[in-house]
């Protein structure tokens, strides 16, 4: 054990204050939210019209989302591996965790005055929010091969993610019954304040484990050389990489899965909104399932989630790392084949969120800790996670834009579907690539 079970448990318990967002904001209230800000629909129900007008642009809501989206994952891609560079030579890791925490929740705090009359705007908090949350998210999990063995950080990094869907799922209940509970005079306000409520579950929870989590000894103050210094350990690095064929391989893989993995998580719901048809107490046929059926499908996500992280965990014990993501990938093409010919009603949406939640919570899990063990020897932990989280961008960036893209082509999302399962195969077929030990003059050769 690198770490006692105090600190370990403290950088988990980052999962907990930061998933908020990603329930909330990313994929609960707000996108339904902004959803029925930026949606024309009859008497009935029936959609009339989702289209905006984006900088001058008309185009449909999702895809502004899908693009804001993308353009704060680009901002990441950009920012993230100079900086990781100087936080390792400085040894500030946790100084740039804590700034990149309170700029995200900030952000989310200020979506309280979205205005679709000012969207141009409004999206900039989007932008920002995704910024602080992916950044942080790369400095907390480069902490991971510092605080555990190899032989814990899949236990560990299952226990993170476990909490993160818990506590998300609390704060989320805790908003729903505010929202659903005090009368429909006050819902507006209350889901306004919904978004309040993360910026400051994330930030209050968060100081938990910035308390514990050790800052390097190594500490060096801020000169505009210290830049050119981590653009050098980012090249250091950039040569390792090349150098060792596994990790090499598991990140070619992990850039194309991930395109399909992230873009689910984000734009799921608005299938549920676009390609679900159901029938009111009248007969009638209502485009979208209800707010309250999407909600549940969300909670129920969220909970699957957590025994499906501690399954695929326990299963990498056994079988290792490597055949367990295969696995997560197959299940991943038949949830996306089931979901284009098949998902059509609520009962069926329902079965695909089960399967989405069991296999995203060990995916993602599993990813993590995989990375985490493949690195070879080294100190420069911010600078080989933010590769990590560099290629995870990218991958979402190429996969919401795709997902945009062909909604704006064909019409319907249910098209776009069709570029997560490419996303899947692909990726499946480069991991198989991937070799279960690293050459013996290269690097550690762990059991994955």
């Amino acid at each position: 054990m690198k770490a006692s079970r105090k600190v370990q448990n403290a950088w988990a318990f980052y999962d907990w204050a930061n998933s908020t967002y990603n329930l909330v904001i990313g994929t609960a209230i707000f996108p339904l939210f902004f959803g029925a800000m930026t949606t024309q629909k009859d008497e009935f129900g029936k959609l009339i019209s989702d289209e905006v007008i984006f900088f001058g642009i008309s185009m449909h809501n999702t895809q502004v989302y899908s693009y804001s989206l993308a353009f704060g994952m680009a901002l990441v891609c950009l920012v993230m591996p100079a900086l990781a560079g100087v936080a390792d030579f400085m040894g500030r890791k946790r100084w740039f965790l804590q700034f990149f925490c309170y700029l995200g929740s900030a952000s989310c705090a200020s979506l309280y005055f979205f205005d679709p009359g000012f969207l141009e705007w409004s999206m900039l908090s989007v932008v920002l929010a995704c910024l602080g949350f992916w950044c942080s998210y790369a400095f907390a999990n480069s902490f991971l091969p510092e605080i555990a063995e190899p032989d814990e950080q899949d236990r560990l990094s299952a226990r993170g993610y476990a909490l993160g869907y818990a506590g998300s799922v609390l704060l989320l209940l805790i908003n729903l019954g505010l929202i659903m509970g005090l009368g429909k005079e006050t819902e507006g306000l209350m889901t306004r304040l919904a978004f309040v409520s993360v910026g400051v579950w994330w930030a209050g929870f968060a100081q938990i484990t910035f308390r514990r989590l050790p800052e390097s000894p190594r500490q060096a103050s801020f000169r505009w050389k210290v830049v050119g210094h981590g653009f050098r350990e980012l090249r250091k690095v950039w040569k390792d990489l090349r150098e060792t064929r596994r990790l090499k391989r598991y990140l070619l893989s992990f850039f194309v899965f991930s395109m399909g993995v992230q873009t689910i998580m984000q734009m799921a719901q608005f299938f549920g909104q676009k390609e679900v048809v159901r029938i009111d107490e009248y007969g009638h046929e209502i485009t979208g399932l209800s707010t309250a059926q999407l909600i549940i499908a969300i909670i129920f996500v969220q909970l699957i989630a957590i025994p499906g992280a501690i399954a695929f965990s326990r299963s990498s014990r056994k079988w290792g790392n490597l055949p367990v993501l295969r696995l997560a990938l197959f299940i991943w093409i038949g949830v996306c084949c089931f979901a284009y010919f098949v998902v059509r009603t609520p009962a069926s949406f329902f079965i695909a969120a089960g399967l989405i939640g069991f296999v995203m919570g060990g995916t993602q899990s599993l990813a993590r800790s995989s990375y985490s063990k493949f690195l070879p020897e080294t100190t420069d932990h911010a600078s080989y996670f933010s590769f990590y989280d560099v290629t995870e961008k990218v991958g979402l960036i190429i996969g919401l834009f795709a997902f945009g893209y062909i909604e704006g082509l064909a019409g319907s999302l249910r098209a776009s579907v069709l570029a997560l399962i490419t996303f899947f195969v692909v990726g499946l077929l480069l991991l198989m690539l991937v070799p279960r030990k690293e050459l013996p003059d290269i690097g550690e050769e762990y059991r994955v």
